[in-house]
């Protein structure tokens, strides 16, 4: 494995616990402010950034954006996610040292699964850990992130339609819009070599600004519709399977030979998004909001 993709792995280790974290505080001020109206986009955000909490949780997300940009620009994209992804199960461990969290026998389960999953993911990266794996078809890239924009637009329109789980419906609208904003990135990184204006000024800019935008009002108001922990753990794992899932597809990242090899693959990638979700945030936050 190459430095600069070591590097970059480290970048979305530390995009996992500032993501996590700016989710926290998203949810704090998210749930103090008015339900957030789809006929008025606009007035919602400018609402939502009256609370403190929510400011500063878009403020710590802000700083996760820029960690993630700069680790997708060295790493393939499929391995960032999966540090992200395992990174997410990680911090439960350390808000329980840190925080006095109390760590059920299901998140134990989450680390170990996670361990599981990094560890064949180590042992399968042959190829991909050799470069940024950046370059793309451009057909491709449009046809994916559509389809993942129409499918996240459509999960949120069967969300304000559900009796139950509406919350969590809406985070995984919002992770899979961000999936596709992300791979969007990584394609636009491929553009870093033509310099700042080039890159500010491509069609891909806007269409990374717009998807995060959307995202961010879906995501406060699955905040405000559901309970913290499950919609932090759909919306990452949302993020994480579509972003992961472009890497062969979409930028080529290179797959094992053989059969065992592509079986074990997937089967790491399974393991740390289901880690994700088995183990997604700190319990304290379900408590207190039950509270």
């Amino acid at each position: 494995m190459s430095v600069s993709v070591q590097i970059g792995l480290l970048f979305a280790l530390a995009t996992a616990f500032a993501s996590v974290v700016g989710f926290l505080y998203k949810h704090r001020g998210a749930v103090e402010s008015p339900a957030v109206d789809w006929r008025r986009p606009v007035w919602s955000s400018l609402v939502l950034f009256r609370s403190r909490w929510y400011t500063l949780g878009i403020v710590i997300a802000m700083g996760s954006w820029g960690l993630h940009v700069t680790a997708l620009s060295l790493a393939p994209i499929s391995l960032v996610q999966s540090v992200i992804a395992g990174g997410l199960v990680l911090l439960t461990v350390v808000a329980d040292r840190l925080f006095a969290h109390s760590v059920t026998r299901r998140e134990w389960i989450g680390v170990g699964l996670a361990a599981v999953g990094l560890a064949f993911l180590a042992a399968t990266l042959e190829g991909t850990g050799d470069s940024a794996h950046s370059g793309y078809d451009g057909t491709v890239l449009a046809a994916y992130v559509c389809a993942c924009t129409v499918l996240g637009v459509a999960v949120a329109v069967a969300a304000d339609r559900a009796v139950h789980h509406g919350g969590v419906l809406l985070g995984a609208s919002a992770g899979t819009l961000w999936a596709a904003s992300d791979v969007t990135i990584k394609a636009l990184s491929n553009d870093l070599g033509e310099g700042v204006a080039a890159v500010l000024l491509s069609p891909l800019a806007v269409v990374i600004l717009a998807l995060s935008l959307a995202g961010m009002l879906v995501s406060a108001r699955s905040l405000q519709t559901g309970k913290a922990v499950p919609v932090i753990a759909v919306t990452s794992v949302a993020a994480n399977t579509f972003t992961i899932a472009a890497g062969p597809i979409v930028f080529g990242e290179p797959m094992p030979d053989d059969t065992l090899g592509v079986v074990v693959r997937v089967l790491a990638f399974a393991l740390v998004i289901g880690a994700a979700a088995l183990t997604p945030a700190p319990v304290r936050a379900a408590e207190a909001e039950a509270g």
